[in-house]
């Protein structure tokens, strides 16, 4: 069982950055691929960052490429989004995400609660 808690969300004018946190509670952190996916009003979930298990892959959605990265702490249990260029789109709801032993998933076994991010303009 793992359980995950997001932080870093907020409201930020575009062009801005923020850090998205996720710390993971339970063991063998290590051996979870962790994702990070949204939700606007109105629309789907959509996954815009992901990392191995390993760290050794990763995946970006088109529209984040260049301005968004995804890293992982082991020793902190943590995995990290980085949002920078931010844009009135990128307003959403981010959660992360945890499916052991994956490389790039596309189903998760583990959510967070999410943390808001809006972009005015």
């Amino acid at each position: 069982q793992v359980q995950l808690v997001e932080s870093g969300g907020g409201s930020v004018q575009a062009g801005g950055s923020l850090r998205l946190s996720c710390v993971a509670s339970g063991r063998a952190f290590s051996m979870y691929a962790m994702g990070w996916f949204r939700q606007a009003p109105g629309k789907e979930r959509e996954c815009v960052a992901a990392v191995s298990w390993s760290g050794g892959r990763t995946y970006y959605a088109d529209d984040v490429k260049g301005r968004f990265t995804i890293s992982r702490d082991n020793a902190k249990n943590t995995v990290y989004l980085q949002m920078n260029s931010l844009k009135p789109e990128d307003t959403a709801i981010y959660y992360c995400a945890a499916r052991y032993l994956a490389v790039i998933p596309d189903r998760y076994d583990y959510w967070g609660q999410g943390t808001q991010v809006t972009v005015s303009s």
